[in-house]
């Protein structure tokens, strides 16, 4: 257990906060070793991938805890492959490792950052496809005894960048490893962006992945260069009536209906409508070619990025009528708190 390192090098937004101590785990004796050890000190702990959905605010005062479990394994039926992943893979290195082996289905999500535990956590999702569309199971470890536990997809309760994780399971478990079901009957999602324009008739899984890959270095900042988290709010959920009116008022508005009856509004339209396209506040600012990700220009702190993202959500909120919500997890000193509460 390293004691009193920065974190920047383990969070994409390259934040320089400071952890009381950094624990790499390899296996789940290692996590609920290292588990013990803290509670037993009444250390905080910070469980985390490749720390790219996360804001430290501050220093944090316990261990942050890396999940590295290792380890892919493929088996198939008449009808589907079945990927078993573990938690510490990355994402888009699982992604190209199927593509690879001409299993296809998981190249709509090409290059979201990050690793394959913290993917059920938000369920993620781009281009039309989320995780909970090709999900299988989740095994989750409890830290406190040490007994795995399979949640079926079902079981994951998964919604728009959520999931039981979230809430039920927030404290005391470990995601261990993902399971994926991935059908041998291929049907690409063509619905977002570019990929309206390939045919749908010859197109391949390499194509859909290759235009994927595409679309984001050209609207996304590397965060190799430029420190970010991605999409830093969640594309707001609005219910039909209110959506009529906004859609008299703003018929240009991109849009997308929901099972629920809903509708989804694109939180980078809003933003780009507001004029905040490369607002700067310090080192933090709104991407140039982006709205939707906030940058840290170079010594940003925690601060200076909640102090943009406010900014942003009252002037929305001020055009609109429209709150945004973070789908970046906020880190204090003792943990994840409310990030909606922060920024109110």
């Amino acid at each position: 257990m390293i004691q009193g390192v920065s974190v920047k090098h383990l969070n994409t937004f390259a934040i320089d906060a400071v952890a009381k101590h950094i624990a790499v785990a390899h296996s789940t004796m290692d996590l609920v070793t290292f588990w013990r050890e803290a509670k037993g000190q009444a250390l905080p702990v910070l469980l985390l991938g490749g720390g790219s959905n996360v804001l430290f605010m501050n220093d944090f005062a316990g261990v942050v805890l890396l999940n590295r479990i290792q380890g892919i394994r493929v088996t198939e039926d008449e009808r589907s492959w079945h990927v078993h992943a573990g938690a510490g893979e990355d994402w888009h290195g699982l992604v190209t490792y199927t593509l690879e082996r001409d299993i296809p289905g998981l190249e709509n999500l090409a290059l979201i950052p990050g690793r394959v535990g913290s993917a059920p956590i938000q369920n993620i999702g781009a281009y039309g496809v989320e995780l909970e569309k090709v999900c299988e199971y989740v095994d989750l470890l409890n830290l406190d005894n040490g007994v795995q536990t399979r949640l079926s997809a079902a079981e994951c309760r998964f919604g728009y960048r959520d999931s039981i994780f979230k809430h039920d399971y927030r404290d005391g478990y470990a995601i261990i490893a993902v399971g994926l079901i991935l059908g041998k009957i291929w049907q690409p999602v063509l619905t977002y962006g570019d990929l309206a324009r390939l045919d749908r008739q010859n197109v391949t899984p390499r194509q859909v992945f290759d235009k994927v890959c595409a679309m984001r270095r050209s609207k996304l900042p590397d965060p190799a260069v430029t420190g970010n988290a991605g999409s830093f709010f969640k594309n707001p959920l609005i219910d039909a009536e209110f959506a009529r009116e906004f859609l008299r008022h703003y018929p240009d508005a991109p849009h997308y209906p929901q099972p629920s009856g809903e509708i989804k509004l694109a939180a980078a339209w809003l933003i780009d409508q507001c004029s905040l396209k490369g607002f700067r506040l310090g080192a933090a600012a709104v991407h140039e070619k982006q709205a939707l990700v906030l940058i840290n220009e170079g010594q940003a702190k925690g601060r200076d990025i909640i102090a943009l993202a406010q900014h942003v959500r009252c002037r929305v909120a001020r055009q609109f009528n429209v709150w945004l919500e973070p789908e970046v997890r906020f880190i204090d000193a003792n943990g994840e708190v409310d990030a909606v509460r922060v920024l109110s």
